[in-house]
């Protein structure tokens, strides 16, 4: 794999993760509501489900992915729903202290972002779709493979970061109380914002 292809590969993934989407918007939350810290775990998950889809798409498993993705439309469902109960439980919350707000359990978050990823048609059609289109995945040697894994690995975490990290500091710079407040029913928004993006996913397809 040149160095060509590794940044032609660089330059779509920036633009993909860069893209609001359920990821961006759950990210966002987190780290609104949990700080910087709290979000990493749900990133991994993301990143993970990005991964996933790679090595679909090298290894030919394309039809495989998009089967994936149709066996997947209740859980699309259910990770809309439940983003959207954590968006309204966190809105109903009475405002907490900064750096008060319960992080939710490493497992928990990493699940969720996985679920996120592998549960979003956008996903899979960029990488089963649009990324054999401009790269030869059959011609990738093991070599290969990981650099073009640790490409979308670090770009994706790198974006996500930055997002989480402006969140955080966002979230730090809230002191009063009602400013807290504010920022949990922003952070609770998103969470809805999120879920109904992977809800209206499955319905408009």
């Amino acid at each position: 794999m040149d160095i060509f292809s590794l940044a032609g590969l660089a330059a779509a993934m920036v633009v993909l993760a860069l893209t609001p989407g359920p990821g961006v918007f759950a990210t966002v939350a987190s780290a609104l509501s949990s700080g910087f810290r709290g979000t990493l775990s749900l990133i991994a998950g993301l990143v993970t489900g990005d991964i996933c889809y790679l090595l679909f798409a090298v290894f030919g498993l394309s039809m495989v992915a998009e089967a994936f993705g149709e066996c997947f439309i209740f859980i699309k469902l259910g990770a809309g729903a439940y983003l959207a109960y954590l968006g309204i439980k966190l809105m109903a919350a009475g405002p907490a202290r900064a750096g008060s707000a319960p992080t939710p359990s490493t497992g928990r978050s990493y699940a969720s972002g996985l679920f996120i990823t592998l549960a979003n048609p956008k996903v899979i059609l960029f990488y089963c779709g649009f990324l054999p289109a401009f790269m030869d995945l059959g011609a990738l040697t093991p070599t290969g493979i990981g650099l073009a894994a640790l490409t979308v690995a670090t770009v994706i975490t790198s974006v996500l970061c930055g997002y989480a990290l402006l969140a955080s500091r966002a979230r730090q710079a809230m002191t009063r109380r009602h400013a807290v407040g504010a920022v949990q029913k922003t952070a609770g928004g998103l969470m809805i914002a999120a879920g109904l993006k992977l809800a209206t996913d499955v319905i408009t397809e």
